[in-house]
This record gives C-alpha cells, sequence and structure tokens, in this order.
C-alpha cells in the first residue's frame, strides 16, 4: 500500500469553490480503481491549508490515477486556486 498526505493551500476567497470541488469528485475519486481511501482535513492554525491522506494499491495504481479524465479535471480546476505550491508525501510501502 502507497499512504499519500498532500498538503494544499488555497487563497481564502477560494476555499468554498475547493470544497465544491472535492464535495464532487471525491466519491469519484474514492471508487476509482487502486484507491482504497481518501479523506481531506481542515488545518487547525489555517483554514485555507488542507491535506488530503489516500491509500492506494501500489505506484502503478496512482499512476493510472495521474493521467486518468478525472485527475486531470480535478487538478486543473483545484490548482487555479492555490495560493502555494502543494507538497506531497508518499510513505513507502506497507505491509497489511
Amino acid at each position: 500500500m502507497i499512504k499519500r498526505i498532500v498538503k494544499l493551500t488555497f487563497r481564502e476567497e477560494e476555499v468554498a469553490a475547493f470544497l465544491q470541488i472535492f464535495e464532487t469528485s471525491k466519491e469519484a475519486i474514492r471508487s476509482f480503481p487502486g484507491c482504497e481511501h481518501l479523506e481531506l482535513w481542515q488545518s487547525r492554525q489555517n483554514p485555507n491549508v488542507f491535506f488530503t491522506y489516500s491509500l492506494w494499491v501500489g505506484e502503478e495504481a496512482l499512476d493510472i490515477y495521474r493521467q486518468s479524465p478525472l485527475f486531470q479535471n480535478t487538478w486543473r480546476q483545484t490548482k487555479a486556486l492555490f495560493a502555494d505550491k502543494p507538497e506531497a508525501w508518499s510513505l513507502d510501502q506497507i505491509s497489511q
């Protein structure tokens, strides 16, 4: 399994737009082949900062998702709202 955490920082006026994008796309992402889990956390210190936490069956599944129209469309909409460059961490494969 691949654990992935992505930090997303949005312009204050764009937080509601991001939450709408996430709400409309989360079930499709969660049901994408290879995605085992997806959730969103909002920072307590900065309401413009969010973290996505996802589990993928492997790097290949994550790569297939990144090349999919679902990701491309969601990414295109989301990146227009950023206040800062996203930060991503993928942990090594973990045993089940």
